[in-house]
């Protein structure tokens, strides 16, 4: 049986390296590409601000092409999704075959929302690898997947400033306020 080949949205964060590891172990898939969107004056991940050489080494570790979506820091939802569109585009001329985008939401119903009305209009059927999972498990498995990750910002209206700068480890999920969702997903 032939795996479905799948382009994984990357933000290089916590939740990107699960999902790719929820891919990687489903033998009817294949991983064939990770999508990142960069901001083109700042040179780093729209998403989570990581630098480019911090990209480039993970693309590397991960062994993938790499499909950069690039956006101006003022962007609008309509210059991201031109941008977003044409990327994809591009990227399915060299690959027809290839029609899913996997995404690793977890629990955002708005932004699955979006992404579910989005995509099927350019010929992409969104999938959600990691939904509904809960999240402490899921931060769990992180730091005893090997991951290593470490809080370079916090919003500091949910989690104290003393965060910043901490290693994503069981001793920073045993101290965080119930409040604070262990994967950010609030954006904490």
């Amino acid at each position: 049986m032939a795996k479905e080949p799948v382009v994984l949205a990357w933000s290089g964060g916590k939740d990107s390296s699960l999902a790719l590891a929820a891919l990687r172990a489903d033998p009817a898939v294949e991983v064939v590409a990770v999508l990142t969107t960069m901001t083109a004056e700042y040179d780093r991940i729209s998403i989570h601000g990581i630098r480019r050489t911090v990209l480039e080494a993970q693309v590397a570790a991960l062994g993938l092409p790499l499909i950069e979506v690039s956006i101006p820091a003022d962007a609008s939802n309509a210059v991201y999704e031109s941008a977003f569109a044409a990327s994809l585009a591009a990227f399915r001329q060299a690959r027809p075959d290839v029609r899913h985008i996997a995404f690793g939401d977890l629990f955002l119903a708005e932004v699955r929302a979006y992404r579910e009305r989005m995509l099927p209009a350019l010929g992409w059927t969104p999938i959600f690898p990691l939904w509904g999972r809960e999240t402490r498990r899921l931060a769990q498995e992180f730091v005893r997947g090997g991951y290593r990750a470490i809080l370079t910002c916090v919003d500091t209206t949910q989690l104290g400033a003393e965060f910043a700068g901490c290693e994503f480890d069981e001793s920073l999920l045993a101290n965080l306020p119930d409040s604070v969702d262990p994967c950010g997903e609030r954006g904490e």
